[in-house]
This record gives C-alpha cells, sequence and structure tokens, in this order.
C-alpha cells in the first residue's frame, strides 16, 4: 500500500529506519527540520507499507526550471534492505512517474552516488538514462 507521510503522520516511525538505510546520518531531530523547512519548498514522501512495516520510501518535489520546464525530482528512493528485489522500489518509481504526469511534469529525475552501482543497475532496468555529472562544493 502506497500513502503519503506528511510532517506528524505516526507512519514516520517506520519509515525513518528505511530512509537512513540511504542517509545513515538522518535523527529525529534532523528529519523533522528538514521536513519543517523542506514542506515550503514543495518536499513530500511517500512510502510503500506492508501491513505496519515500511519496505520502500522515497522524497520528492515538483521542480519547474530551465531544463526541463518542470520535473518531479525524486530526491530519497530507499527500499529496506531485506526488501530488496521483491518490486517494491520499482511500484514506487512508477507511482511517482505516474503522480508526475498527472502533475504535469515532463520528466522523473534523480540523482545516485556513483559508488551505488546496484542502485544505477536498477534505475537502468527502468528506462531511467544518464544525462549529467552532478558537482558539488562543500561549504563548510
Amino acid at each position: 500500500m502506497l500513502i503519503d507521510l506528511p510532517p506528524g503522520n505516526p507512519r514516520w516511525v517506520a519509515a525513518l529506519p528505511v530512509l537512513r538505510e540511504l542517509r545513515p546520518h538522518l535523527t529525529v531531530e534532523l528529519l523533522e527540520q528538514v521536513l519543517r523547512e523542506g514542506a515550503p519548498q514543495g518536499l513530500r514522501f511517500t512510502a510503500s507499507f506492508e501491513g505496519d512495516r515500511c519496505v520502500a520510501v522515497a522524497g520528492w518535489r515538483v521542480i519547474a526550471n530551465t531544463s526541463a520546464i518542470r520535473k518531479l525530482y525524486v530526491d530519497d528512493l530507499s527500499t529496506a534492505a531485506a526488501e530488496r528485489s521483491h518490486g517494491y522500489g520499482a511500484a514506487l518509481l512508477a507511482a511517482l512517474a505516474e503522480r508526475g504526469q498527472e502533475l504535469g511534469c515532463h520528466a522523473i529525475e534523480l540523482d545516485s552516488g556513483v559508488q551505488r552501482y546496484a542502485a544505477h543497475r536498477f534505475y537502468l532496468r527502468e528506462r531511467m538514462n544518464i544525462v549529467a555529472h552532478h558537482f558539488a562544493r562543500p561549504l563548510t
């Protein structure tokens, strides 16, 4: 079952450990900060549950920019390690693509760390293309 997870939803208790598999630095306090600051920027989360157990979670937003005009950008996509290769990530990504179409987006995009080879195989299998290099410089 796919559900949206607004800030304060009690299901975050089950979703945070799955999100932490991708973002191990996240604490409850940091997540609350991100949710508080990200919501006005359009950040939303959708998760896949089997009963009370979260099996996959995605953070996403709609972005208007000059490259895509309007796109659904996936900030985070994490499937619980024990649940990988069961179709949960693919179903969540497909649902986000469908939502993007409903919201008038022209593309669905995400960034993935260069070391995440298994994730890259998954994204390529899901018909996503490698279209850019992402550059970053710490400011602290």
